[in-house]
């Protein structure tokens, strides 16, 4: 007889940005050192822009606190208080829209993975 199993928790955000850094970009993407370095940079831009406009410690930053409007802050930021171009705010979207896209395509996996046992 099989036992019921409990669902598991999705992953955290910092488990997702781990695998993002160690597993998605090095080893699936394949990118060069200087992308994951370009790309942990502006993260920590993210990170710390985030917590400061959350009033929440980085570790405490979840997937669902990152919205569209949180984004469009950040990005205003880079622009006008940092005094980055365009071209740079860009290169920042690049890398949160290519970390979504990766979190989605792992919490999507997760779920579906949990919903089949």
């Amino acid at each position: 007889m099989n036992k019921p199993t409990t669902p598991r928790a999705p992953p955290s955000f910092a488990a997702l940005v781990h695998s993002f850094f160690s597993e998605h970009l090095t080893q699936q993407r394949a990118v060069s050192p200087c992308t994951v370095a370009t790309y942990r940079d502006a993260f920590v831009l993210f990170l710390n822009f985030t917590a400061g406009h959350l009033h929440k410690q980085p570790t405490a930053i979840r997937l669902d606190d990152l919205t569209p409007t949180l984004i469009l802050a950040f990005l205003d930021h880079l622009e006008h208080e940092r005094g980055n171009t365009v071209r740079t705010r860009n290169a920042r979207l690049a890398m949160l829209r290519t970390f979504l896209n990766f979190a989605g395509t792992a919490t999507w996996v997760h779920w579906a993975s949990s919903s089949r046992h």
